[in-house]
């Protein structure tokens, strides 16, 4: 009888038992493709023996050192390696175990640079609809995905949304892309007034919206015109990177390919591969040095920060995707993937978008593909499409509530950057058959 709180109390999990390269098997030596990383976290599949190698040297050295005392030299290599792929302006690293707590740390960073400029007004963050952010308070109060945020509603700080980049659901007809983008973009502007800008704090987005609306990229010029926004109202652009980072776009900032560097970025997932839990926040020089020559202290903290063990996995995998080029198939491969993906599934009749960047890839299910029209929540379509493909070998990432929370699914894709060709078949065929079993007749 198992003691473990699982995520699903009626359902439970088979036991995982080994880990070989993309693949992971269960105590039946049953093969299943990681397609979807986890949640897009095992970049480097599940067998590199340089990462686990590089934790088992830094445990003959020391496990773990707490920050109130010591750093470390896993900790000041990673951030120093970091900061030399980061986008420009960002200066300095701060270590947590994880997406949720990179975000909360953006969070009240933010704020404290706020108050130590002397602009303590400064409180409001706005965001955008059907974003995830973590599942800390502060980080859920950010989301703007309503089904994770009902429940705990009374406890969230106040927050603000405006509509994501989400050209599939938002375009109109007879509007381009980039004046979609612009349009959308705007509505910064227009929350910022409503606001005052004097007590405007940050705006939060992730590069390529994730887990709550499935590998939704943004339309050219969409993120130039929200970086010129915050510029002109002195608002701290906060950009969530925690699944869409590291990589997994095909660079390995996903900012970059928008041409914009934010004034705060949290990574995770992909940082650690999934070897060790570990996240970072990223700041400018501008608001270390704020902090540096105020209080000097950032009042914020976690006992694992710096983590020695976990700082070390992190700089082997941050090796492995630079130094050694693991992070350059990503874009090749990613594109193959989607190729092959439109082949199979780009005139099916409930495919209504194929999308994403890199191995960041999303495909919306629909009822009509003419309409659009998504398929009845109560089916719970996800779940079966989830349960449908984990049966045939693949690991994916299914989510309803893709369009407001409540309405429309998709199916996420981030498998292992170390793929290969051959998985390209296994992953559509699987698709194929959970598609053929979960949709209903």
């Amino acid at each position: 009888m198992s003691h473990i709180f699982p995520r699903n109390s009626r359902k439970a999990p088979p036991m995982v038992s080994r880990g070989d390269g993309p693949f992971l098997y269960d105590q039946d030596n049953k093969a299943y493709f990681d397609g979807s990383g986890g949640a897009a976290v095992s970049c480097l599949g599940h067998s590199d023996m340089a990462v686990t190698q590089a934790i088992k040297s830094q445990l003959d050295k020391v496990a773990f050192a707490h920050t109130g005392f010591f750093t470390s030299e896993p900790a000041e290599h990673l951030a120093a390696k970091l900061i030399e792929h980061a986008p420009t302006g960002l200066d300095r690293v701060y270590l947590v175990s994880g997406g949720s707590e990179a975000m909360e740390s953006a969070l009240k960073l933010a704020r404290q640079y706020c108050l130590e400029k002397g602009e303590g007004a400064r409180r409001h963050v706005i965001a955008r609809r059907q974003s995830y952010h973590g599942n800390t308070l502060g980080a859920l109060a950010t989301g703007g995905n309503q089904w994770r945020r009902e429940p705990f509603a009374p406890l969230l700080m106040e927050t603000h949304h405006i509509a994501p980049c989400y050209a599939y659901r938002g375009q109109a007809a007879g509007e381009s892309e980039f004046d979609y983008g612009q349009r959308v973009a705007n509505e910064l502007e227009t929350k910022i007034a409503e606001l005052g800008s004097e007590n405007v704090m940050a705006f939060v987005a992730e590069p390529v919206v994730g887990a709550t609306a499935g590998a939704v990229p943004p339309v050219e010029g969409y993120f130039k015109r929200i970086r010129e926004i915050c510029d002109a109202h002195g608002v701290l652009l906060i950009l969530d990177e925690v699944m869409c980072g590291m990589g997994r776009t095909g660079t390995l900032f996903a900012c970059e390919q928008d041409d914009i560097a934010p004034d705060i970025c949290a990574v995770a997932k992909g940082l650690g591969a999934g070897y060790q839990p570990i996240g970072a926040m990223l700041c400018t020089a501008e608001i270390y040095d704020t902090i540096r020559d105020g209080s000097g202290f950032f009042q914020h903290g976690h006992t694992y920060i710096g983590h020695p063990t976990a700082s070390a996995a992190a700089l082997a995998v941050l090796t492995r995707l630079t130094d050694e080029g693991i992070a350059d198939r990503v874009a090749p491969m990613g594109a193959k993937l989607r190729a092959a993906l439109i082949d199979a599934f780009g005139q099916h009749a409930h495919v209504g978008d194929i999308r994403g960047r890199g191995l960041f890839l999303g495909l919306e299910i629909v009822k009509d593909r003419e309409t659009k029209t998504p398929f009845a929540s109560d089916l719970k379509l996800h779940a079966a499409l989830k349960s449908a493909a984990f049966e045939a070998g693949l690991i994916c990432y299914p989510m309803g509530g893709t369009i407001d929370g409540q309405n429309g699914s998709h199916i996420l894709l981030a498998p292992p950057f170390i793929m290969e060709d051959a998985h390209i078949e296994l992953i559509v065929d699987a698709l194929q058959k959970a598609l053929d079993v979960a949709l209903p007749s």
